[in-house]
């Protein structure tokens, strides 16, 4: 029990950190270059472009700090499992953005912002939190898949 509240603080920390990037370049844009009257779909495409650095951020900061006890060799093969929870997660919050935005009709700032750095960041966080101790940083799965493979012919009692 311990090390999951040890975890979920610091993963609150690491997602803050990416909450502060998430929200600071998605406004940025939105206010500029990405303001829906320019280009319609700005808030969209400002949300893929905010949480894409925000997720790069909490990558560094998940690996090396939130759940650094079980890091695995395979920096590729983990940070492309990161990657694919990351999307799920920014699918979630594209889709509440969507939903608010294009099929509700709720077009201001606020309302972006709360259907996407809110609700869409709220439940994308659970998703990710899950996925992340669950499959990607998972305990058993900390040391490389080579010597898990060793381990298993190993366990495997020899036949005489």
């Amino acid at each position: 029990m311990r090390l999951l509240l040890n975890q979920l603080a610091r993963f609150g920390v690491v997602g803050l950190i990416g909450f502060v990037i998430d929200v600071g370049v998605f406004n940025l844009l939105r206010a500029t270059i990405l303001e829906p009257s320019v280009i319609h779909e700005g808030p969209f495409i400002a949300k893929v472009i905010s949480t894409c650095l925000a997720i790069a951020a909490n990558y560094f900061g998940n690996r090396y700090w939130t759940f650094s006890a079980t890091k695995r060799d395979q920096v590729v093969r983990e940070g492309f499992e990161f990657v694919i929870v990351s999307i799920g997660g920014m699918l979630i919050t594209l889709a509440c953005l969507w939903i608010s935005h294009y099929a509700l009709g709720f077009t201001s700032v606020l309302a972006d912002n709360i259907a996407g750095n809110v609700i869409g960041l709220g439940l994308g966080t659970v998703f990710r939190f899950a996925f992340y101790r669950s499959w990607v940083f998972h305990p058993n799965r900390s040391m490389p898949l080579r010597g898990v493979e060793e381990a298993a012919v190993e366990a495997v009692p020899a036949r005489d």
